[in-house]
């Protein structure tokens, strides 16, 4: 199986090492590694370098962190558009901070969406300059963002990863073709288990967000990319599927939306 979205460089070293080592043992042939700004996108890339064919690198920054000051956007803006295509699947982890912005309304504080909203603009004009896959951070009803911005400029490869939102946002998502995937969280939450019923089969992929940690039976346990394993069978489960069954049906989608 392929993990659809794990961000490798946030583990320590020698979990990563161990992890990567013992993956084709465990029937895991590759991971596709996101990135949160231009340093984790180096570590990211040289894992890549590392472990060719089996850490499929993308670049990006994620928004849940303050905004990137303008010259630190223009270095990282250069520096993905300088690398070869062939070295580099996506441009990803980007999107808009949901819940950063719940957590200052909690506290009762100002948060301005608009910088965000022109950051994601500028990504994704990247990332159809460069005509990658994107991959997203965009949920509830900043999917509904999202989905304006990626018609505006016609990126039609796009991985929603983790997605939870409304009902107007997975029917249009569904129409333009966008992917998801399903976490460890998919054998525990009634509204992930909801939102797989409903999701096309042919438009879902599995992965982990690792190091991210999970409940329920993956209770105080490192998230490793065999996990999905667990995803398939479960996100199966629903549809009728074999685990064996759901596991050729995600490895085939993941294989088509990243070109693997």
């Amino acid at each position: 199986m392929i993990d659809a979205h794990i961000h490798l460089e946030q583990y320590e070293p020698e979990v990563s090492e161990q992890m990567l080592s013992e993956l084709p043992t465990l029937g895991i042939e590759a991971l596709i590694a996101v990135s949160m700004n231009l340093d984790s996108c180096f570590r990211t890339q040289k894992l890549a370098a590392t472990y060719p064919g089996m850490v499929h690198p993308a670049y990006g920054f994620h928004p849940e962190q303050p905004l990137p000051q303008e010259t630190e956007l223009c270095n990282l803006l250069e520096w993905i558009e300088r690398q070869d295509r062939e070295d580099f699947i996506a441009v990803g982890e980007i999107g808009l901070p949901y819940y950063s912005r719940a957590e200052a309304l909690e506290r009762g504080e100002a948060f301005d969406m608009e910088p965000y909203i022109q950051l994601l603009d500028q990504l994704l004009g990247l990332a159809a300059r460069i005509d990658k896959p994107v991959v997203l951070h965009a949920v509830y009803e900043d999917a509904l963002i999202a989905c304006d911005l990626l018609e505006k400029h016609g990126i039609k490869r796009v991985h929603f990863h983790w997605f939870k939102g409304p009902e107007e946002a997975i029917v249009r998502m569904i129409n333009n073709g966008c992917y998801i995937s399903f976490t460890p969280d998919i054998l525990y939450e009634p509204e992930i288990q909801e939102l797989a019923r409903r999701y096309p089969p042919q438009l879902v992929m599995a992965e982990t967000d690792g190091p991210w940690p999970f409940e329920g039976p993956f209770a105080g346990k490192i998230t490793h990319p065999s996990m999905i394993q667990d995803v398939a069978a479960a996100w199966g489960a629903l549809h009728g599927y074999t685990p064996g069954q759901a596991e050729e049906i995600l490895i085939a989608n993941t294989r088509r939306f990243y070109s693997l």
